[in-house]
């Protein structure tokens, strides 16, 4: 069974290798249209391999385990995202250990060892009784029960992982390195600090070490930042590939939402374009073509990485749009069809975050806060405006209010 590295490292072409991820739908609808999309861009594309991530607090082990199969058993080379939350009322490990050997007999081989983000309706992660606390945990579970059977590939952050990323009261303290990974939302500004910084690059050799054979990045919007991450590995020792996560710019509201939750640095003339165009729809997209592009084409040039991992979305437009640019493909654009876009929501995604847009008996709003403890929302009202500007909030438990898509 063919491994990820293998294909990365024998790789010599003169054109990128591609690879694609998606996620698992919510409807029983989305996943029949996300089999058509998989078949189709896997007969444009080629991809070198296929991800399919694994949800939130582990809500779509099931789905997920079963889109990754049958992408194999269709022609794809799986690579099976797996976190360390649980997947229901059972020993984590022992469920972790069920999943891998069902994976392993349906032909997967390639795994994505991660520790996953908090469960939905939860700010903070917190490890399963029993389980595991953190991808390295996972890594060295997988090389002790299965020895060389998976290839692993583990996540690395060019700007920081969220959780390091910190509010700067005075962002003139900062250093050069620091100011490069910055991000700026609402006025205020993030960085990831030298000192959490080199933490992060100390626990990235750590799951290299213990057999991770390769990095996929969390999604970046300036070619620098890549270059900077890459060189910073080398530097301490970390030689493994590489692959960039390429994050396709879709829409506006998916795009703002995914950088301010990320912490994500944002370029100030991306910024000021995506302002620009926000209200046209179709605008928005041929950019998004645009800039990928150019952000693929500088990411090749850098010669830094032998393939271009698009989290496409489960759409297709833009990732043929940005190949067909680049001269990788031709025409490629044409065998789109997103009539179906509508079914391609994110199975768990129901559940509103801090940010995201929701409708209520008050009218629409956004979650500015969620009470993990209470499991209430608390909501910033767009229907009225107080004599000071202030707009009027409601703390509404889960079932009184839905979130817009």
């Amino acid at each position: 069974m063919t491994k990820i590295i293998d294909i990365l490292t024998n790789h010599d072409g003169d054109k990128p290798l591609i690879s694609l991820e998606y996620f698992p739908p919510r409807s029983d609808v989305g996943v029949q249209n996300l089999h058509s999309r998989m078949d189709r861009m896997k007969n444009v594309l080629s991809p070198a391999f296929t991800d399919m991530t694994w949800g939130a607090g582990g809500s779509t082990a099931e789905l997920s385990l079963d889109l990754a199969l049958h992408a194999q058993k269709t022609g794809h080379l799986a690579n099976l995202h797996m976190t360390c939350t649980n997947l229901g009322n059972v020993d984590p490990k022992e469920a972790i250990y069920k999943a891998l050997q069902t994976a392993k007999e349906g032909g997967i081989r390639n795994i994505v060892a991660l520790r996953g983000d908090p469960p939905a309706g939860e700010t903070e992660w917190k490890a399963a009784e029993g389980g595991f606390h953190c991808a390295l945990d996972l890594v060295k579970f997988i090389r002790e029960k299965f020895g060389d059977d998976f290839g692993i590939s583990v996540a690395g952050y060019p700007e920081g992982h969220p959780n390091a990323i910190t509010e700067i009261a005075d962002p003139s303290t900062l250093t050069p390195e620091e100011l490069a990974r910055s991000s700026h939302f609402d006025g205020k500004t993030y960085c990831c600090l030298e000192a959490d910084y080199k933490k992060e690059m100390d626990y990235l050799k750590q799951k290299v070490d213990a057999g991770a054979d390769f990095i996929i990045t969390q999604m970046f919007f300036d070619v620098t930042i890549f270059t900077t991450f890459v060189a910073d590995c080398r530097k301490w020792g970390i030689q493994c590939p590489i692959v960039p996560g390429i994050m396709c710019i879709n829409a506006y509201a998916g795009f703002r939402k995914m950088t301010q939750f990320c912490k994500t640095r944002v370029p100030q003339f991306l910024d000021e374009k995506m302002e620009a165009i926000k209200d046209d729809a179709e605008a928005v997209k041929e950019f998004g073509v645009t800039f990928g592009a150019e952000m693929c084409q500088g990411l090749i040039d850098s010669k830094t990485t032998p393939v271009l991992h698009f989290y496409t979305l489960n759409l297709e437009k833009v990732v043929y749009g940005i190949l067909d640019k680049m001269g990788v493909t031709q025409n490629a654009l044409a065998a789109a069809d997103e009539a179906d876009a509508h079914s391609q929501v994110a199975k768990g995604s129901a559940w509103a975050r801090v940010g995201d847009k929701v409708s209520t008996q008050y009218g629409e709003g956004v979650v500015v806060e969620q009470i993990a403890s209470t499991g209430v929302a608390k909501i910033e009202l767009d229907k009225w405006i107080m004599a000071g500007g202030q707009k009027p909030v409601a703390y509404l438990q889960k079932g009184q209010y839905t979130k817009i898509f």
